[in-house]
Formats: C-alpha cells, structure tokens, sequence
C-alpha cells in the first residue's frame, strides 16, 4: 500500500493510500464474505473514507488513521500468505495491536501477523494458535521459563494454550509424560459429601481437561496413554510426596489452592520438568478465612530468576464477545464494592 497527500487536501494532515491486491488472492479472502471484513474496518475507522475497485483498495481521510488502515492490509496480507485465513475476530484484534503499538501501549515489537501465524499443534485438521498479544507472550514465557503462572479471567486461554503447549513438548519428545491436576474444591462442594465411588467424585472437576485433552489427540489414543502413564490426570492431593522428573505439568484452577497446597505443589519439581500454574485470582471457591495460595505466591515468587508471571486481561478473552464484557462489567462492580466498603 502506498500513501500520498491528496491532492486537494483540506487539512494539514489529510493523506490517501492505495494497495493493490495481488491477482493470485481472491479478493473475497481479503474482504471477506459478504465484504464482513471491510465492514469491521469501516465501522473502526468511520473518519475514513474506503473504497474498493476490483483488487485496488484506497483510503483516504486524518493522516494518522491511514497509515493504521495501510498497516492493517499489509499485515492482513502477511497472515493471508501463510494460507490461513482471516475472519472478523482476527481483524478486530489486528486493529486493536495496532491502535495500542501506535499509542504507545503496547510493549513489544510483536505485529499482528506475528501474533496471528504463530502456531503451537496442529491436530484433527485444525491449528492451535494465540489469538491475542498477551496469549503469544504467555506462550512465549512457557517455551522460555522453567515456571510460568498464566493468571487471568475465564476464556482467556490460560488452559488451553498450557495443554497445547504440553502436547507439544510430549510429541517433541522434549518430556516423557504429562501431568494434569485441578484442586477438588469448587462451588461450595466437598468429595465427601457427594455421592458415589471416589473415581466418580472426582471425574467431574477433571472433566475439562479431558475435554482439551480430546481436541489435541486421537481419542483412541488418550486412554493408552493414561494406562501407560504417559498421561496422567489427577487430583491436587494425588500429587503430595512425589518429586515428578521429566514431565510438563498443568495445574488448573490454582485460585482454589490454599498456601500450603501452592508450596506443596511447586515443591514437587524434578529435573527436566516444566510447570504452568493457571488460575483466576477473581473466582476463588475456597471457604471464609482460606487465603488462596495464587493470590500469595504472586508476592513470594516476585522477582524469582526462571519463573514468569503472564497475566491475561478480559481484552484476551477469546469466546463469545459478550464473555468480555461480562468480566469487565464484575470487575467494575468489585471496584465499587470495594470502594464503598471502604469508607
């Protein structure tokens, strides 16, 4: 895309660019259906005037906001080079990395294209890849530290992508197994008071990392796995007195950890391992008086050479857009009850 003045400008900082599209992409790639991409770009930059004439894009209007639209289709080209494609989500969060690196928000050199093509597996003919800049950094942290805290609201990622990445190391060989682990505390229930065999009691608070586990691997094979031990799902308790060597291990829900479970479970660290901790510090189900271990530990380990602290933001939430605004609007809620508490 090139960018010109125009040529009758009606204020100091009015510019126009071009970009032609190349022949071998279909224009609709670039639009998308029903032109759904350019709409999310007009409805972005509504000061901005977008026309399109076969495969040549033009915008004009504030100066500024031109170079952001040329920077948007030249990094849309860049993901769409790779052969994946983009869609409305994906859009409206380039847009979002390039508003934030042109204000100075942001705190990398990372582009959307790079965000976007990064992938992690790629399994049952669909790829796993961040979504958001603080994904790709959490990501990041987890191939560089031997302990990473991904610590953020729910739909960020903060499971997902650890699974991912732990699926990863164990087909690169680079661990032997995989142990995943949740505390058995939610929602006010006690194992004890609930019906059925042990096994039964604890399946459901497992459940969702069974679920990931299915959307990363054959089915078939996960049970082989978990009778050789390859794989390894468990309660928090099941991990007290073990040191665990050559492994990648995934605790989940670590916000219902209380001090002692989060020292125990760190503790268990062997050689060649790796640990991710995911958490979110707002849905703690613990009983009245229990200081969650997650909430603690941010100011233990502060500072600790090898362990990394990611923390992801409702801007990272990655279902439903209306997920997001659910968490901001609690959070909001929380801040004021919080205030009025306090006076």
């Amino acid at each position: 895309m090139t960018q010109t003045p125009t040529a009758q400008t009606p204020a100091p900082r009015q510019a126009r660019a071009h970009f032609t599209v190349p022949a071998n992409h279909p224009m609709v790639t670039v639009l998308g259906s029903g032109d759904a991409l350019l709409r999310v770009i007009e409805t972005a930059f509504p000061a901005a005037d977008i026309h399109v004439r076969g495969n040549e894009v033009s915008a004009a209007g504030d100066a500024a906001e031109v170079a952001l639209i040329q920077r948007l289709f030249d990094q849309m080209m860049l993901v769409l080079r790779t052969g994946q494609p983009m869609t409305e989500d994906a859009v409206e969060r380039s847009i979002a990395m390039l508003r934030a690196s042109e204000s100075g928000e942001g705190d990398g050199q990372e582009t959307p294209a790079e965000v976007l093509t990064q992938n992690i597996l790629s399994s049952r003919g669909r790829t796993i890849r961040p979504k958001t800049l603080n994904q790709k950094r959490y990501v990041d942290a987890i191939d560089k530290h031997t302990i990473v805290f991904g610590i953020g609201p729910a739909g960020t990622g903060k499971t997902y992508l650890a699974m991912a990445k732990a699926v990863q190391a164990l087909q690169s060989k680079q661990v032997n197994r995989i142990i995943l682990t949740r505390p058995a505390v939610e929602a006010g229930e006690r194992l004890g008071f609930l019906p059925g065999t042990l096994y039964e009691k604890i399946d459901p608070y497992l459940r969702p990392l069974y679920d990931a586990l299915h959307d990363m691997l054959d089915p078939d094979s996960i049970p082989r796995l978990m009778a050789a031990g390859t794989i390894e799902v468990a309660p928090l308790a099941y991990m007290r007195g073990r040191t665990l060597n050559d492994a990648f291990i995934i605790l989940d829900e670590a916000q219902n950890t209380s001090a002692e479970q989060m020292k125990m479970f760190l503790t268990r660290l062997g050689f060649d391992s790796k640990i991710v901790i995911t958490g979110d510090v707002t849905q703690v189900d613990l009983p009245n008086g229990t200081k969650s271990g997650l909430r603690q530990v941010q100011e233990i380990l502060d500072g600790v050479e090898d362990v990394h602290f990611s923390r992801l933001t409702s801007q990272d939430v990655v279902r439903h857009k209306l997920v997001g605004r659910i968490v901001d609007a609690y959070e909001k809620y929380d801040n004021r009850d919080s205030h009025r508490r306090k006076q």
